[in-house]
């Protein structure tokens, strides 16, 4: 019995003991979070619409004239032009040859004839002064220059078009096969031609964003296989009206490509920035959180969560402009905010 007595005794005492422990406090469990220090930047509003990003100039160009197939040479390789090669201006890219054609013509013999006829005009009006030709003489022999000069123009026309020039800067996308030598037929297709250093887009615009759209408005294109690389457009057209059955209305943007990363046909999106703000505080939109009306966020202040109540202005696809309630440099929470509490106490990890 005193056996018992004494177990019943040190039990307790140590259960006594046990309940003097000091017990956690759960305001005391600190919540791991991730912060960022707030700093100020830019943000757009933008309004995303899609399209097909095509060559501002494009042309397919065939034979004006039949005649024997040869492939001019490309300057900067000395060989023959091929797909992808660039061309500048006036530039030959094909000639057609034809002899019997060109002798037909008889571009010496009028270039020869017109400079007859000059002389003669120079010695008439010399003569004029001494009486020694009339004025019928000189205007028959006006004519017979203008007439000279017209058929040394035409014949110069006609020979041209036995080459094929580039009528614009550009680059060859198409190329039709010819043996070379062969007789080619007028009205062949020889080339196809596109400068798509500047480009254009045409758009649809839904009905609820022509109060905000504009012309001369600054676009950001996209493209899905370039994802590093924006570039800048213009809206440069806008339809007043809007269609019936789709709610839009339509938009002409302007591309400038000059690295020909873009190409032609390629699907593209376009963000048209309709307004922009600098130097403001912007934040992730994911760290909002609402209560009824009301948006905040928590920042820590001396390891504890506190709310601040905030308004926001310009949102973009990410990231929010605050209007008010932070500040620059306040410890925004980033991660770890979805289960606190106001005041609660917080680890800041790194």
């Amino acid at each position: 019995m005193k056996y018992k007595s004494l177990l019943v005794v040190a039990l307790a005492v140590s259960l006594a003991a046990c309940s003097n422990q000091p017990q956690s406090n759960p305001s005391d469990i600190e919540t791991p979070v991730y912060v960022r220090e707030i700093q100020k930047g830019s943000i757009s509003r933008l309004i995303n619409t899609t399209g097909t990003a095509l060559a501002t100039y494009n042309v397919e160009l065939n034979s004006e004239m039949s005649g024997l197939y040869k492939l001019a040479n490309n300057p900067r390789t000395g060989k023959p032009f091929k797909l992808g090669d660039a061309v500048k201006k006036g530039q030959v890219i094909i000639r057609l040859e034809d002899k019997a054609y060109e002798n037909n013509i008889a571009i010496d013999s009028k270039k020869l004839n017109l400079e007859i006829i000059e002389q003669e005009q120079s010695k008439q009006k010399s003569l004029l002064e001494m009486g020694g030709v009339t004025e019928l003489d000189i205007r028959n022999t006006e004519v017979r220059l203008i007439n000279s000069r017209h058929d040394l123009e035409n014949a110069n026309i006609n020979l041209e078009k036995m080459e094929i020039k580039a009528p614009f800067d550009g680059v060859i996308v198409s190329l039709p096969h010819y043996t070379p030598g062969v007789r080619v037929d007028q009205g062949k297709p020889m080339v196809g031609l596109m400068d798509y250093a500047h480009m254009f887009m045409e758009v649809n615009l839904a009905e609820s964003t022509m109060e905000y759209i504009q012309q001369n408005q600054p676009v950001l294109i996209t493209q899905y296989t370039l994802p590093n690389d924006t570039l800048k457009g213009v809206i440069s057209e806008l339809s007043p009206a809007i269609s019936n059955e789709t709610r839009t209305f339509r938009g002409k943007v302007l591309i400038d490509n000059p690295d020909l990363k873009l190409r032609p046909g390629m699907f593209v999106k376009a963000d048209v920035v309709v307004d922009r703000a600098e130097s403001v505080i912007i934040i992730p939109k994911n760290v909002i959180q609402s209560n009824r009306n009301t948006k905040f966020v928590y920042v820590v202040e001396r390891g504890t969560a506190v709310t601040r109540n905030i308004k926001t202005g310009i949102e973009d696809e990410d990231n929010a402009q605050v209007i008010e309630g932070l500040a620059e440099n306040d410890n925004l929470i980033i991660r770890g905010f979805e289960t606190l509490r106001p005041n609660s106490r917080v680890k800041v990890m790194k």
